[in-house]
């Protein structure tokens, strides 16, 4: 059953690179190690370079990458990557996870809902020969079209409340009204993103994009056509949780450069999640950037909800664990009580023997042999024990 799930989650991968490809566009790859921590609002993991004698960051998204290769002239790029955000771990969350960004060139955010539907139905057709997937206790179907509702709708719906034109203080009385847990450095975007979580995404069942977010909560996304406050962005949600992230890209080098200075106002409040400003990306596209769409999904969540897994550590290989406690160490004088010499204490604990008790159940003979072997290594350099040494210490 286990080695089912992961045929499934190749067969997921295998999918998708299929149908890009058929579409043309062509797979690449960028940096893990970045000296500019970009494209997404989380924590970075941070190591040194110690022949440039500089910090590097492992990547948190691969998105600033794959727009300079739109700039550099190519219509689709697209990349499976390992991305790493030093955060938290849950059920879905993983330090170490994979996603799937892609983009291209000339298109815009109603082009890659459409895209997205069509790439998640032949998925699952691929692995259940329908569009219908049970996951947990609720059946989720995937056929074309998915339900489409803008964040301040949902907002409206499942809140009650109306966010259209409210201020940050308002925002903030209103999440307090509402008994949500908000901090001094959370600005509008992050307080509205915590209504729309706390209010909203469990009633999110089926497949539904939720789409013109405002502006505070995308400072990579263009401005909405018909609506400056807003942005072109969406995302998906299955079954309560967000399943991929879409936008019609920012490609205006002053206007980026201002939603770069708005983060960095952000992470002096001390929001360490706000976004650093990357100038080499300013500079890309300063030389012009067509217009580009772009979309990102998790592969483990996808490979959750396709093989109905509750835990993302269930598709994940070698998922991240709490180290296992090592045991406390008895004293000398412990040991003493048992007869145990003074200078065998260290030899027993590097053994592993941490504890009297722990040499309780040891076959006395094989603890004669692992003592004897040693000594005759000359790597301890002790005398030789004779087995009722060993027997009377086992006792």
């Amino acid at each position: 059953g286990v080695r089912d799930i992961f045929r499934k989650r190749a067969t997921i991968i295998n999918t998708m690179r299929e149908f890009f490809n058929s579409k043309g566009y062509l797979e690449v790859e960028t940096p893990i190690l970045q000296p500019i921590p970009g494209g997404a609002a989380a924590r970075p993991f941070v190591t040194h370079h110690n022949a440039l004698d500089i910090p590097l960051y492992l990547r948190i998204a691969n998105e600033l990458y794959l727009k300079r290769l739109i700039v550099g002239g190519f219509n689709g790029v697209y990349e499976f990557a390992k991305d790493f955000r030093n955060e938290g771990m849950d059920r879905t969350h993983n330090p170490e996870f994979t996603v799937m960004e892609i983009y291209v060139a000339y298109k815009d955010y109603f082009w890659m809902m459409d895209f997205t539907e069509e790439m998640l139905e032949r998925v699952a057709l691929a692995i259940h020969g329908t569009t219908k997937v049970t996951f947990g206790d609720k059946e989720i179907d995937f056929k074309r079209p998915f339900r489409r509702m803008t964040m301040t709708d949902a907002i409206k719906q499942y809140a009650g409340v109306d966010i259209t034109g409210k201020s940050e203080d308002e925002l903030r009385a209103i999440c307090k009204q509402m008994d949500i847990e908000i901090d001094d450095t959370m600005g509008k975007g992050k307080l509205i993103d915590a209504i729309f979580g706390e209010k909203c995404e469990e009633h999110l069942v089926q497949p539904t994009f939720i789409m013109d977010y405002p502006i505070e909560m995308s400072p990579l996304c263009k401005r909405h056509r018909s609506n400056p406050e807003l942005t072109e962005r969406f995302e998906l949600f299955v079954a309560g949780k967000e399943l991929c992230n879409a936008y019609s890209e920012l490609n205006d080098p002053i206007d980026q450069l201002e939603r770069f200075q708005e983060q960095l106002r952000l992470s002096e409040r001390g929001d360490d999640e706000a976004m650093y400003i990357d100038m080499d990306f300013v500079r890309a596209l300063e030389y012009g950037m067509p217009t580009c769409s772009g979309m990102g999904i998790g592969i483990d969540r996808l490979t959750m909800f396709m093989t109905n897994q509750p835990s993302i550590q269930d598709v994940l290989f070698f998922p991240q664990m709490r180290p296992e406690k090592k045991p406390q160490k008895d004293t000398a004088e412990a040991y003493a009580q048992k007869g145990i010499p003074a200078d065998w204490v260290p030899v027993l604990q590097k053994m592993g023997f941490n504890t009297v008790a722990s040499l309780n159940g040891v076959a006395a003979g094989k603890l004669f042999n692992d003592l004897c072997g040693y000594n005759k290594k000359n790597k301890l350099g002790l005398p030789n024990p004779t087995m009722d040494d060993v027997k009377r210490w086992v006792e």
